[in-house]
Order: C-alpha cells, then structure tokens, then sequence
C-alpha cells in the first residue's frame, strides 16, 4: 500500500473493526464523482483460526484465505494479510486514506476527525466507557500509523450524529457529579441514521421534513427518533447495552438486576458484563441461537416463539415511546440485516403499530416494499424498508475530511 497522496483520484479504505473481526470496504474515488465501492469482505476469527474473504462489487469472491488450526490471529495480521491482498490490485493507483467507524467519540467529537496523537489519546480515554467495542475500533488505526505513518486516518464516530439532542434527553436523573464525569446518554448507529436521514428525500420530501422513528434491526438493534433528519432521542444511551432486546444483549434492564447478579448470584463485574452483552437477548432467551433466520424456522418451538414476542413487544414498546418524543408519527423505516430481510419481524412489528395508523400491506411486505403501507404517505403514516449503507457513509466523510485539510494546506 503506498501513503497519501493526491485526493484527485485514488482509493479509499474503510475499516469497521470489532473484537473478533474485521469488515473492510474499498472505494474507487475520481475527481468529481461519488466514491464507487469496488471491493469488500471481512476478517472473522480474530483470535484465533481467523478466515479472511473478499469480494468484488457484484458479489463475486476475489480473495479468500483460511489461516491454520491453532493459530491466533490478531488485527495486525489480519491487515498484514489485507496489505498483502490489496497491494496488486492498487494497480498503481495511491491509496488516499483509511476510514475507521469508532463506536465512542464522547463529549467532545462531534464529527469526523484526522487523527493525529491527540486524538488517538482522547479516543484511547474513553475506552472505560465503551470497553467491549472502542479498544477494538483503534488497534487497526495504531497498526497502520506504525507500518504506514504517512497514510491519513480519519476517525467517524458512531455517536456523532446524536451529539446535539437535547439535556433533558441526554442526561440521567443521577448526581450532576457523576453526569459531568460522562455518565450520559450518548446513542449509537449514528452512521447507519445519518446514511437513512440522508436519502429520505429523495425517498419522499415530505418524510425528510418529517417525525420519523428508524429502526436498525441486526445483531445490535436500536430506534432513533428523528425530526427534520436530526436524531430527537435514541433507545440505545450511555453503551450499546441499552434499548432493544438483541441478537445476543439484553437490551434495557432494571439497574437492580445487575446488583442481583453480583450480590446474590455471585458473579464478577466481567462476568456479569459478558452475560449481558454475549449470553443474553435472542440467544439467551431462545437457548437455541441469535440468527433470526434459524429462530423463524423454529417458532413452533414454546422458547423459540416467546423469545421473538418478547424481542417483538420491545420494539413495538419502545416505538411508542419514540412517537411521544416527536409528538406524532409520520413514517417508520427499517434498516439493518433484520429490518431489510425480515419480512415475519417487519409484520409484526406494523400490526402492532396500528394504533399508530399505519395500514400494512402484506403484498408489499412479502416483496421488501420498499413502501410497506396502504395509504398516501402525505395524508397517514407510512412504513418502509430503506437500506443503510455505513460504509458509504464513511467513505463520504473521508473525502469530506481530505478536502477540507487540502483546502487548508
């Protein structure tokens, strides 16, 4: 891979990294066009035997390699072995920059940043308060400001876009003691509502204008209220735990209960916290797995058919508390793996938001919509299916962070 260089016409490189993976996508960029993807895959297995796949825009794998049995793969190898990949197909084109989604920019980060050793130190100190994602989101950005110092970094935060909501919304009724020492609601999916808030209006001008409940629906699950295209509140506050039930998290949960776990229980702290994040939601409740697919064709099974009500009736609960927000409803997006492909779950969902007004429309549904509603959208509240596009995201603010530093220069 080469370092910085002209941002007339290059590549571009996104990297969402998590604890046992890597997602990585490669943008072509030419000078006055919207980044094109070209590439893209992933690393899984970090840790240990890890697998690594890539492949090209239409689908097709262009890359695969399967390390050992036995091996433990870190991050550091899993890039050495994209490097490695990549490098050929670079074909003589510079890469311009690395991209990196950061779950936790604070207080303080508000929008995508370069990232030099100050920022580094300030995002390294927020770790305490996303430690199951945010250690995991800088280690690739210290592997490749060690082998590639001069290529630029920019860090897109995925709480930026809940930054502004308002004190009466971000604070919790704690001692403002602990409320100055960051103990707040932040949000999460930031990426993926931006991307949503940013094609509404081509979708229906009314709708961007509009109160709108988003509902990323995958492994991690949260809504977001919007007003006008800016997020008004957020099911998901001070870490990704909150909120919704999820593939694997427990979603919103009496404080008492954590107390219960330790004193009566007798777990530890890390104990307790890998429960909540990793043995609970779906998965915990089901006993049987947190892929909704392989859940849908069990929901004959008693656990099976409780765990997708209960996982139902919170997202239809916290709908609601999501139109108080706003004061009303006008339009309901899914988005994500689940809100995307899950037609049971989306019908679910809308039957039991009809006091809200909204007509489903089976037909529609069963073929992804994209509008899923009977009805004029300008007249009653409309449901559909948008799907987001986080990497794109990135790319996008990359580019936007790129020029403005050459504006500067």
């Amino acid at each position: 891979m080469s370092g910085a260089a002209s941002l007339q016409q290059g590549l571009l490189l996104v990297l969402n990294a998590g604890s046992s993976s890597i997602k990585f996508s490669v943008f072509d960029v030419q000078a006055g066009q919207a980044p094109a993807e070209c590439f893209h895959g992933k690393i899984e297995g970090l840790g240990g035997a890890a697998y690594f796949i890539a492949k090209a825009a239409d689908g097709a794998v262009v890359g695969e390699h399967r390390w050992a049995k036995g091996a433990s793969v870190d991050h550091q190898q899993a890039l050495v072995q994209l490097s490695e990949w990549l490098s050929p197909r670079l074909e003589g084109r510079p890469l311009l920059a690395c991209g990196h989604r950061v779950v936790h920019g604070g207080r303080d980060y508000a929008a995508p940043v370069l990232i030099d050793d100050k920022v580094l130190a300030d995002l390294e100190a927020l770790c305490p308060l996303a430690p199951l994602h945010q250690p995991h989101n800088l280690s690739p950005i210290r592997a490749i400001r060690e082998h590639l110092p001069n290529l630029p970094q920019v860090a897109c935060f995925d709480t930026a876009f809940h930054h502004d909501q308002a004190e009466v919304v971000a604070q919790f009724a704690l001692p403002q003691s602990v409320t100055q020492a960051g103990v707040r609601r932040y949000g999460f999916h930031g990426l993926s509502y931006e991307y949503i808030a940013s094609v509404l209006p081509r979708l229906h001008p009314r709708l961007a204008a509009g109160r709108v409940v988003v509902a990323h629906l995958g492994n991690g699950a949260s809504l977001c209220a919007m007003q006008g295209g800016r997020s008004v509140a957020s099911t998901m506050g001070f870490s990704a735990l909150d909120g919704l039930a999820m593939g694997t998290r427990c979603g919103t949960l009496d404080a008492g209960v954590v107390f219960h776990l330790l004193r009566e229980l007798k777990l530890t702290p890390e104990q307790a916290e890998h429960m909540l994040y990793h043995d609970s939601g779906l998965l915990g409740m089901s006993g049987v797995s947190n892929d909704m697919r392989e859940l849908r064709a069990r929901a004959d099974e008693p656990q099976v058919r409780l765990a997708l009500d209960i996982y139902v009736h919170r997202i239809v609960r916290e709908i609601g508390s999501m139109a108080a927000a706003l004061g009303g409803l006008d339009a309901l997006i899914f988005t994500a793996g689940i809100g995307e492909n899950g037609v049971a779950t989306r019908a679910e969902v809308l039957e039991g938001c009809r006091w809200l007004g909204f007509k489903p429309d089976a037909a529609r549904n069963a073929q992804n919509g994209p509008c899923l509603t009977e009805g004029d959208p300008a007249l009653v509240p409309s449901a559909w299916v948008v799907p987001t596009d986080e990497e794109g995201m990135l790319a996008r603010h990359v580019l936007e962070v790129l020029a403005a530093r050459g504006a500067s220069n």
